[in-house]
């Protein structure tokens, strides 16, 4: 069997030339119609079989050339209403859009993974199924849509991963569990009585009693979860009024709640409830929450989590696996982990090249995660695929 690592260096050029294609004409959450045409291209210079999929998506498959199992490998495709300041000669071209995320990296990373198991299929064992996803960034997510139209049909195990900038370059950050949180949205609307800035016991002030909530919100996590337990509770926006000597009649605030488990996350929402409708009442408000509950935590299961760990120590490349902590950011990859096994890792990108966290405007990764990447998700597919 040709090496993979000698196949990884071989395309290592052409997959980070894909990537700051991407990175250049990034599209938003549900737009990324040339996003997909271009997949599709380089899918059918390749001679690899693939077909459209939940709208802006694209399914992929390589089967080997001898009889095993059905392994999933997925990407993501969309980009973020950022403005993109990188400051290199790759930066975005559209307006308001950005990879500030990586997904450029992981586009380019399942390409290259593509590229290796199309040279050595003739002796692989099973099949692979690449789905590129449309929607991670926002609601409703892409997974769900991808999963509808078949992505996991026949499956037997599923993996992915994300280039994580806390992670340094070179090692690969795995969990046997909880990796990433669920990340719940929640939106408080607080009705009082409008009135005069000088006459406030006219008024039932909307802005006293959403800061009093807050207050109180920031209570939740110190005061009724177990220390050893995780969850987090933050308020993101506060709007409320327009002129500085006018009371408003309402404000809302939004925040986001992230756990890892139900009895979390329901005790945590119980309490903003209660929380919430004390406050208002002792002020003589009303209110209205609503909730969006759009993703479970990304929970890895612990077998398939050894794979990623036994391919890294296969690898050529100079990397290492190493255990690391729960982070509470979220990924829609856990609908697929619901429906069957499989593990979400993060490749480390930590760098002098790479000091930005994500979802900055100047984010940018160090490349040499590109290839590191193709080497590990072949390595762990190939494994998975004969297991």
């Amino acid at each position: 069997m040709t090496d993979i690592y000698s196949c990884a260096k071989q395309h290592y050029d052409w997959a980070v030339n894909l990537r700051r294609y991407f990175h250049v004409h990034p599209e938003l959450s549900g737009q990324e119609y040339k996003t997909q045409e271009k997949i599709c291209q380089e899918l059918q210079l390749l001679g690899v079989s693939f077909y459209k999929a939940a709208k802006t998506g694209v399914i992929a498959e390589i089967k080997g050339g001898n009889p095993g199992k059905t392994i999933a490998i997925r990407t993501d495709i969309d980009a973020l209403p950022l403005q993109d300041a990188c400051g290199q000669d790759y930066q975005s071209e559209n307006k308001g859009a950005c990879h500030a995320c990586g997904h450029d990296g992981h586009m380019a990373i399942l390409f290259g993974t593509i590229r290796i198991l199309n040279d050595v299929k003739a002796d692989l064992a099973g099949t692979f199924r690449f789905l590129f996803q449309p929607s991670e960034e926002e609601f409703p997510s892409g997974a769900k849509e991808l999963i509808a139209a078949g992505a996991l049909d026949g499956i037997d195990a599923i993996i992915g991963a994300h280039i994580w900038q806390p992670v340094p370059l070179g090692t690969i950050g795995i969990s046997y569990g909880n990796l990433m949180a669920a990340p719940d949205k929640f939106q408080i609307k607080i009705t009082g009585k409008g009135g005069h800035g000088s006459m406030p016991e006219q008024t039932i002030d909307p802005i006293l009693t959403a800061a009093q909530i807050i207050l109180g919100l920031n209570t939740i996590v110190s005061r009724n979860i177990d220390p050893l337990d995780l969850g987090v509770v933050s308020v993101g926006s506060i709007h409320a009024g327009q002129a500085f000597n006018i009371i408003p009649e309402t404000a809302v605030i939004e925040g986001t709640v992230r756990s890892f488990s139900e009895k979390i996350q329901k005790l945590i929402f119980n309490r903003i409830e209660t929380i919430t409708q004390g406050i208002c009442a002792g002020n003589g408000a009303t209110y209205t929450i609503d909730t969006v509950m759009e993703r479970p935590a990304v929970i890895n299961h612990p077998a398939y989590t050894k794979a990623i760990k036994d391919a890294v120590d296969l690898c050529e490349s100079n990397i290492k696996a190493k255990e690391i902590a729960p982070v509470m950011s979220g990924e829609d990859f856990s609908y697929y982990l619901q429906q069957v096994p499989g593990a979400f890792f993060f490749i480390g990108t930590g760098s002098a090249k790479s000091t930005y966290p994500h979802h900055h405007p100047k984010f940018d990764i160090d490349e040499e995660c590109i290839l590191y990447g193709m080497e590990v998700m072949a390595r762990a597919a190939i494994l998975l695929a004969k297991s």
